[in-house]
């Protein structure tokens, strides 16, 4: 197991995630720790039953992906990955209905003139 301080992390995040393809990486702040990290390669967690679902699941959700990046991180195709999400309520195109509807008469006006 490795530790590095916060400041360690803020100055050289790289490095600590280098640490983190040989073991455990305990983040300190102070005298208390903090965090973990903890490469999803190497820990063999990216191929547990589920964890990549819900990982790209999540990092969807919160913008941390686009739609079509966490189906890849799923390992599934786009349309079953938008059905995952309709499934849990997690809805695919982000925005107010007024925004789809511009969006839907901008598309159309666009393919109109081509």
């Amino acid at each position: 197991m490795h530790t590095v301080n916060v400041r360690q992390l803020k100055n050289n995040p790289s490095e600590a995630l280098r640490q983190a393809e040989k073991e455990m990486v305990v983040v300190m702040n102070g005298e208390h720790p903090s965090a973990v990290l903890v490469h999803l390669d190497e820990s063999g967690m990216l191929e547990m039953p589920g964890i990549r679902l819900a990982l790209a699941h999540a990092l969807f959700k919160d913008g941390g992906l686009s739609l079509a990046r966490a189906a890849k991180l799923a390992q599934i195709p786009l349309a079953a990955f938008m059905q995952h999400l309709s499934r849990l309520g997690t809805p695919v195109v982000k925005g107010s209905a007024k925004d789809v509807k511009a969006d839907v008469e901008t598309l159309e006006a666009w393919l109109a003139s081509s």
